[in-house]
């Protein structure tokens, strides 16, 4: 069990000292992920970058999520689920989340592009991962973005996904599987909901400290 997202941060960017020299793009998905993501970059002295991604979420129950969109439009589905929404409404999700993309973009990064990841090792970071729609979002970017390799590095998850990730990264790192896996809270003593201003301060922070 980690203290808390710092402590999370740390034990990741030990784990993947292997990378330090290689050419990195450390990228947080947020709000949760970037302050861990801030602390493996530091470790790895790595550039720090910030991927917006949104949940797809069932038109009936919007927190059960049937996908996700990362912001430059590549989309997971999970196809079992997908199947109980129309396209129409897929549709409608979509380009609803896209627009709450665009306005975090901006909140986040000032509306500033992605750092280019061609030819790059990114590392993927998030607090923890559950179903995963998220993360499995961000690979496609990463993908479709001329990524050299990707690794998706979280502190906690359950077991179950974790040959789901490696068949779609060149990595997979889930430091601690919890028996009975329900939530990411269980691989924290103190975890809590991140708001996007201590989200800009880690992305800020890791800015100053590369460019010195």
């Amino acid at each position: 069990m980690f203290t808390d997202r710092k402590d999370a941060g740390k034990a990741l960017g030990k784990a993947l000292k292997k990378h330090k020299e290689n050419d990195v793009l450390v990228l947080g998905i947020p709000r949760g992920g970037v302050e861990p993501a801030y602390y493996v970059a530091r470790a790895l002295d790595a550039e720090l970058g910030v991927v917006v991604v949104r949940k797809l979420g069932h038109p009936q129950n919007p927190e059960a999520a049937f996908g996700a969109i990362a912001e430059d439009g590549s989309t997971f589905y999970h196809e079992e689920a997908k199947g109980y929404v129309s396209e129409d409404q897929i549709e409608k999700i979509k380009s609803e989340e896209q627009e709450e993309i665009k306005r975090r973009v901006q909140e986040l990064r000032g509306g500033d592009s992605l750092p280019s990841m061609e030819n790059k090792t990114v590392i993927l970071v998030d607090d923890g991962i559950a179903t995963g729609a998220t993360m499995f979002a961000c690979i496609e970017m990463c993908k479709n973005q001329g990524a050299a390799k990707i690794v998706a590095a979280v502190p906690v998850g359950p077991a179950s996904i974790k040959e789901k990730l490696e068949s779609r990264v060149d990595e997979a790192l889930i430091l601690e599987t919890p028996a009975g896996f329900r939530a990411v809270s269980q691989g924290y003593r103190n975890f809590y909901n991140v708001d996007m201003d201590e989200a800009k301060h880690f992305l800020e922070k890791g800015k100053e400290e590369l460019t010195g």
